[in-house]
């Protein structure tokens, strides 16, 4: 090979070691300051953003409604048409319950499904629970069905259970798996919105339905999700105030570092490719103890696994104490509660059962 050959090629790798190096270093002090406007500067947009009122329950539900109406902002809000047209099929029925699937109209031939079951020996009207499942489930885990595989057993039949106990359950169809949801929020955020909005949206569309039927006592409506489905339950809490009594399971998390700080100790979304969580403006004011203010003065149960690898319990503690502060500030301290246990990732039957039939059957 030619002397000058040589170097012209020395020269072509030096050129692309100097790219990647340097390509390194700028996405390197990007993290590192797109981490650090997140994580540092939070408590100082908290002070900027929130102004909470303290003396009384009334100022306080004031202080924070233009919180409110940035968080519905952030996650958007989605119109229904028309007549709701309803559709029923048959889902199960013994001795203790009837279910059907629900099926309405929401706008174009978008339609919201969901199962509703009617306990048959309990007094009418019927306080109901909204029990939303994860990302790769359905409603009829929520009930007992299908709940096998790798992560076998998580729902507990918690819907069924709650039937056996009196409750009113509607479980909504939600879209799953990472890829789907992606695709759709993509297709949301080009709205201004988010995948969080439009199923929210087609929940408070269920709930407009499911509050005119006599068997349904309106006044007594509680949400209860797990996983993804303790996301939903998060996210609607704020903005459907119908919503009487929550119960978030195995998503309640120190939200600054579950999105953005990567730890042996949990999972951080950064690092998955789980586009469908990014919420723009989320982390702006509303980590998860700032949304819960957003609930207060109504009861609400957080239940968490120590062996839970989508958190690390200390920190769950840690942001615990924080939402609670609120509810404490008001003299209402015995409105939230902490199942933190020694298991995984699935529902605690007999802490939200119990939690529910306290707030919602008094």
């Amino acid at each position: 090979m030619e002397y000058n050959n040589i170097l012209k090629e020395t020269r072509q790798d030096f050129i692309q070691r100097v790219i990647k190096d340097t390509q390194g270093l700028l996405r390197r002090e990007t993290e590192d300051y797109l981490r650090a406007i997140t994580v540092e500067g939070y408590p100082q947009r908290q002070k900027e953003f929130w102004k909470r009122d303290y003396n009384s329950l009334e100022k306080f539900e004031a202080s924070v409604e233009p919180n409110r109406k940035r968080w519905q902002d952030a996650i958007g809000d989605f119109k229904p048409e028309g007549e709701m047209e309803l559709y029923e099929e048959p889902f199960l029925e013994d001795e203790y319950m009837e279910a059907k699937w629900l099926s309405i109209k929401f706008s174009h031939g978008l339609r919201c499904r969901a199962v509703l079951s009617l306990p048959k020996k309990a007094p009418r009207p019927l306080p109901l629970v909204v029990c939303q499942h994860g990302v790769i489930c359905s409603p009829e885990k929520v009930f007992g069905f299908a709940d096998d595989g790798n992560h076998a057993n998580l729902y507990h039949a918690y819907g069924y259970e709650l039937a056996k106990n009196g409750f009113a359950v509607l479980a909504p169809l939600h879209i799953t798996e990472t890829a789907p949801r992606g695709r759709y929020h993509r297709m949301s955020i080009l709205l201004g919105k988010t995948i969080y909005g439009l199923e929210i949206s087609k929940l408070k569309r269920l709930l407009d339905y499911v509050e005119t039927l006599p068997e349904i006592d309106s006044k007594r409506i509680g949400m209860w999700g797990i996983s993804q489905g303790g996301n939903y339950t998060l996210f609607t809490l704020p903005v459907e105030k119908r919503i009487k009594v929550g119960i978030i399971c195995a998503f309640f998390n120190h939200r600054l570092g579950k999105m953005v700080i990567d730890d042996p100790r949990y999972s951080c979304f950064l690092s998955t490719p789980e586009e469908h969580v990014f919420v723009p403006g989320w982390l702006r004011e509303f980590t998860d103890s700032d949304l819960i203010s957003l609930f207060v003065p109504r009861p609400l149960l957080i239940q968490t696994g120590k062996a839970d690898s989508i958190s690390w319990w200390p920190l769950v503690l840690e942001e615990f104490n924080a939402a609670k502060s609120h509810y404490s500030k008001l003299g209402l301290g015995d409105r939230i509660a902490i199942d933190l246990h020694e298991g995984g990732h699935e529902i605690r039957v007999k802490s939200g059962v119990e939690f529910l039939k306290k707030w919602l059957k008094g």
